[in-house]
Formats: C-alpha cells, sequence, structure tokens
C-alpha cells in the first residue's frame, strides 16, 4: 500500500507504524504540508495504526469550519482508501450532542463547537484514549505568548478550549499548511527554540524530544506530481480617490509604494475588478472549451473534469455585485454561485460546487480559501486585499491540485490573477525563497521590552480584516459589507474610477524545502547564501530609503539616507550584518519585510559610532 503514497503519507505511515510497534516515544507530531499537498489522509492513516495497535481507541478531528467536517468525513469514508489502507474506521460530523461518537470510532467538530462547549468535549476526551487531530493550526495562537493585561478573550477563545484536550490526549497529529501567524506570535503547543544570539526570533524546533515532523514541501509536491505549477496573472493599473480632502490618483500600482493600500482598495471596488473578472471569466471559459472538445462534449455541456473558476473578493458588496456582472457575462446559463455569510446556505453551496460539474463559477469572500478540496478549480481570480502570506498561500492552493478527471497532468492548468501590487510580489518572493519556520517575536510581550510593532506590507491588511480572529470572526470581518463612503483604519476614501492598464503572466518558481537545506547535493555553500541575503538587504534598505524621501517622511526630514538607515537596523538587530549567521540573516530579511527602518530612527540620536562616521563620511 505505502507505494501508492506520497512523500509526506508514507513518512507519516513510518512513524505511526513505530508507535504501534512501542519503538518509539512520539506521541506529537507536527505535519507541516504545503497547501494543496493533501494532508486529509494522513488521520486516517495515523487512527487506521494507532487504533489496530490498541494504542487509542477513539479519534476527534478538529477543523477551522463547519464546510470541512464534511471533508473530514468522506476522507475517512472513501472506499479507495479504506481498501489501501484495510481499515474500518469511521466518524461522524458532531454537533455539540450530548453523544458525540454516536456509537462510531470518533468524530469530527469544529473549533467553534469546542468553544462553545469546551467541558463537553473535555470529558469525552478523558473518557477515551484519543488521538487528537488539529487542522490548520496555526489559527491557535500559545497562550503563553499572550499579555493578560492587553490580550482579548476572544483571541484565545479556541486555543483554551483546545489546550485542555490536547493536554488529555494519548496522541496528537497536529496539521497545518503554514507553519506562521500573521501577528507573529506562537502556534499553540509548537516546540520553539530561539536562535543563538538572536532574541528577538523564535523558530521551530524540528529536534524536540517526544516529536516527529512530516514534512511536504511545494517541491516536492510538485515533483510527485501532486501540485501543478502555478501560473500567475500580474494585472496592473491605475486608480482614483479621494483621500485627506483631495483627489489622488497612481497610474501604476505596481509602483505606488505607499500609496498601495489605498490604491488597492480603490481598484478592487471599481473598474479594474470589472477588467480582472473578464480575464480570469475568458481563460476559464477557453479552457472548458477545449476540454469539451477533448472529451467529445458539447459546447453547453457540462461533465466533471472541466475546470473552474474560484472568485475571491474583498467584502460581500462587491461579491455581489461581482456575482451579478459575471452571470451577465454567462448568457443565460446559470453557473455563478455566492459563498458568503450573509447568503442562503454557503456552506451547502460550497458542497455543490466542489461536488457537481455545475456550477463552475464561486464568489466568496473567506469561506471558501482554506481548506477546501475542489480539484476542479483551474482559476482564481484575486481580488482580495488580504497579504498575508499564510492565507494568500492557502487561497493560491484552491488551484494547485491535481485533477484526476482534467486530463493529462501536463496539460492541466493553475492561473491566479491577482493585482500587480508590491505587497503581493513581497509574498511571492517570501514563498519562493523562506521556508516560513522563523517569526519575530511580537513587541512588547513580558519581558522583552519591545516597541510597538509598525504596520507591515504584509500583516497589516490581513490585520484589517481579523485573519486570525477566533471563532467566525475572521470571516464575518471579511464578510462585513461596507458603507458606500469606505474606512480604512486611519483614514476615509472614497473610490472614484480605476482601469486594468496590463497583465504580465509569471511561473511560480518551486520554492525551498521544509528544514535546513545548506550543503544538499551540490546546492550553494554557506558563503553563496550569506553573499545572497546581504545584498538582498542592502536592497531592501535602499528601497525603504527612497520610498521614504519619495513620500517625504523619515530620512528626508532630517536630511539623512543609506548610511543612517543601515545604523538603526544594526541597533535593532544587535549587530552589523557582516558577522550575522545564515539564521540572523534570514530573519532580518523578514524583519525588513514587516518593519520600516524610519520608525527606529531614534535609536542613533546620541550614537558616537554613528556620529563619527557620519563626519567621516562627510569630510
Amino acid at each position: 500500500m505505502t507505494r501508492h503514497l506520497r512523500t509526506h503519507q508514507r513518512a507519516l505511515d513510518s512513524v505511526v507504524r513505530a508507535i504501534a510497534a512501542g519503538d518509539s516515544p512520539v506521541r506529537d507530531i507536527l505535519a507541516a504540508v504545503t497547501p494543496g499537498g493533501g494532508k486529509s489522509l494522513l488521520p486516517v492513516i495515523a487512527a487506521a495504526r494507532l487504533i489496530a495497535a490498541g494504542i487509542v481507541d477513539r479519534v476527534c478531528w478538529i477543523v477551522p469550519r463547519d464546510s470541512l467536517r464534511l471533508q473530514a468525513e468522506e476522507a475517512f469514508a472513501d472506499p479507495t482508501w479504506r481498501t489501501a489502507i484495510g481499515h474500518a474506521v469511521t466518524l461522524r460530523a458532531a454537533d455539540n450532542g450530548p453523544d458525540l461518537c454516536r456509537g462510531l470510532d470518533g468524530y469530527v467538530t469544529t473549533y467553534q463547537a469546542v468553544a462553545a462547549a469546551p467541558d463537553l468535549h473535555l470529558s469525552e476526551i478523558r473518557r477515551h484514549r484519543y488521538l487528537v487531530v488539529v487542522d490548520e493550526l496555526h489559527h491557535l495562537p500559545a497562550l503563553s505568548d499572550l499579555d493578560p493585561l492587553t490580550a482579548e478573550e476572544a483571541e484565545t477563545a479556541w486555543s483554551r478550549a483546545v489546550a485542555p484536550m490536547l493536554e488529555s490526549a494519548t496522541a496528537r497529529l497536529l496539521m497545518s499548511g503554514t507553519l506562521q501567524r500573521a501577528d507573529g506570535r506562537a502556534i499553540l503547543r509548537l516546540p520553539y527554540r530561539r536562535p543563538r544570539g538572536f532574541r528577538r526570533v523564535r523558530e521551530i524546533d524540528f529536534e524536540a524530544p517526544g516529536w516527529a515532523v512530516v514534512g511536504y514541501s511545494r517541491r516536492q509536491a510538485l515533483a510527485e506530481r501532486a501540485l501543478i505549477p502555478v501560473t500567475f496573472g500580474a494585472v496592473d493599473g491605475e486608480a482614483e480617490w479621494i483621500g485627506g480632502a483631495r483627489t489622488r490618483r497612481v497610474a501604476s500600482l505596481a509602483n505606488a509604494r505607499r500609496m498601495a493600500r489605498d490604491a488597492l482598495f480603490t481598484a478592487l471596488r471599481t473598474e479594474y475588478a470589472d477588467a480582472m473578472l473578464r480575464m480570469a471569466f475568458d481563460a476559464c471559459r477557453k479552457r472548458r472549451a477545449e476540454r469539451r472538445i477533448d472529451l467529445g462534449l458539447g459546447p453547453t455541456d457540462s461533465a466533471p473534469g472541466l475546470g473552474k473558476l474560484l472568485v475571491v473578493a474583498p467584502d460581500q458588496t462587491a461579491a455581489w455585485r461581482y456575482a451579478a456582472t459575471l452571470q451577465a457575462w454567462a448568457g443565460g446559463q446559470d453557473i455563478v454561485r455566492v459563498a458568503v455569510s450573509s447568503a442562503p446556505d454557503p456552506h451547502g453551496t460550497i458542497a455543490e460546487f466542489r461536488l457537481r460539474p455545475d456550477p463552475s463559477v464561486l464568489v466568496t469572500v473567506g469561506m471558501a480559501y482554506e481548506g477546501m478540496d475542489c480539484p476542479e478549480i483551474s482559476h482564481v481570480a484575486c481580488l482580495t486585499h488580504i497579504r498575508s502570506r499564510g492565507w494568500l498561500e492557502q487561497m493560491v492552493a484552491r488551484a494547485t491540485r491535481f485533477d484526476p478527471l482534467g486530463g493529462a497532468y501536463e496539460r492541466q492548468q493553475a492561473v491566479v490573477y491577482h493585482p500587480d501590487d508590491p505587497m503581493f510580489r513581497s509574498f511571492r518572493t517570501a514563498i519562493e525563497t523562506e521556508q516560513g519556520v522563523r517569526a519575530d517575536l511580537p513587541a512588547g510581550m513580558p519581558g522583552e521590552g519591545g516597541e510597538a510593532v509598525p504596520e507591515g506590507d504584509l500583516a497589516a491588511v490581513a490585520a484589517e480584516t481579523g485573519e486570525e480572529a477566533p471563532g467566525e470572526a475572521a470571516l464575518a470581518s471579511c464578510d462585513a459589507p461596507p458603507e458606500e463612503v469606505a474606512e480604512r483604519p486611519g483614514r476615509v476614501i472614497v473610490p472614484l474610477r480605476s482601469s486594468a492598464t496590463e497583465v504580465r503572466f509569471d511561473t511560480l518558481a518551486p520554492g525551498p524545502d521544509l528544514g535546513p537545506v545548506v550543503g544538499r547535493g551540490g546546492g550553494p555553500t554557506p558563503s553563496m547564501l550569506e553573499r545572497s541575503l546581504r545584498d538582498r538587504i542592502g536592497q531592501m534598505v535602499a528601497a525603504q530609503v527612497v520610498e521614504d524621501e519619495d513620500a517625504g517622511i523619515g530620512a528626508a526630514r532630517r536630511g539623512l539616507g543609506y548610511h543612517a538607515y543601515n545604523a538603526a537596523l544594526r541597533r535593532v538587530l544587535g549587530k552589523s550584518r557582516a558577522t550575522m549567521t545564515l539564521d540572523e540573516l534570514e530573519a532580518a530579511v523578514g524583519w525588513l519585510e514587516r518593519n520600516r527602518i524610519s520608525d527606529h530612527l531614534h535609536r542613533i540620536a546620541g550614537d558616537p559610532q554613528f556620529r563619527w562616521s557620519s563626519r567621516r563620511r562627510r569630510a
């Protein structure tokens, strides 16, 4: 059977077989699987082996939203895998009724359900020997990371409910497609360590005792043809809006710099959005027409494997407008559905989109981006202003799964249309070059004495939409309908007009493997990697100097430049980049992506070394 499994599935099978045989003390398994790489079979393998060996009696699988409960049930009921693995384990999608398992081998529940009745679930876990599976663990912040004086209870509602269940479980399988949170906090239960000499950065300890780590990178998934390569259609455009009592305009989203967020906010609600929708709709329709010819179908016939379009909107009002526009283009065919919290039966709509040939277009805001298993999705229109790396990775992954009914692997498509703004470019650079296992410690933590972290390109927009909020807050904040005059934090914007000017297609690079990559198979040497990272840091510092000078802030007001920014960065990081280790250089790149050096220039006030070096430079 194992020869039919992917790399991460075989690795997990080996781990649980060792546990079942009594050869391993491991009771915590972390499965770090690239989004779209296929995590849903891992709980089935673990449950089948551990129940058969008598290590556990039952399984509890916790998922982040209700629509994923049905997919979890399907994973255990799949007849192909029941035969291949040789298991008869059955789980039910449970509500918070008095009998969660109803005579079966376990149950599937949601974070929200556990938080609503924590005692019910905890007493069930304590009555039996349970394997507890937590899906998309990154939604749960570590409780020890939060300052009790400032943290709202809502932030930790899920973590406080799930943590005792994990403590009481016999074995734990923790799964995530991203090992970072947008707010920089630690993730519940994961083992962390501080890199030596770099106290404001934490990274996951892959060698912690009692833990086994199963990794599956995008590079591995592409090599095994579990994922399809992604082609990005970066759409540039212009935008005009009223902000700060004056009319503002940018001729290019790609060069909008510090006005990028306001320009993006405007573009997603005006003509630019319609132009991108049209590109994605026409491309998907062309794909479906080609597949009909391959299958010998008529021009309006429907069948599985033709390809589908997922549209991710910035808010509910925009979602309904997009859907009406798409339906008008469909020429009378009823092919468009909307899955938002104000729609009737949104979970049923998602299930219909997943399991039937039609509808072929789904418009959503936040409900269908994470964990939705629909291999037919071939095109995505990313019309959201969220720029959190984890959020966008999950969204892109909806189109990257291989569709067994979609024809030959080489002919399958995964095309993502997106605004060509600097924040999205930063996201793409991050997933092509970073492993995603390190994070800055959040400022202001007890005992850290840090300053408040300024708004960053990737995290700030996610914070505006509440990406990591507990319960259904993530959906509620994303789905909230805007007012006629839209408000962003700190400013009011009246969108006027926009247009798309050009589109550039580019294929996403495979990205790094999980864990250390230095010294493998003729790869780059440590000195080459250090030199590359130092050069990248220098370019990022120079870019911030230019952006701030153009905006008339920071250095420009004080007549400072590249030298001052370098000096401030050295004070923030505690050492010169010339003496940093590889880990420290990577952490420095991450810090620069989330912070502005201009907010830290006060650190060099009165610095005698900076004054001396400045005098030397002037001389």
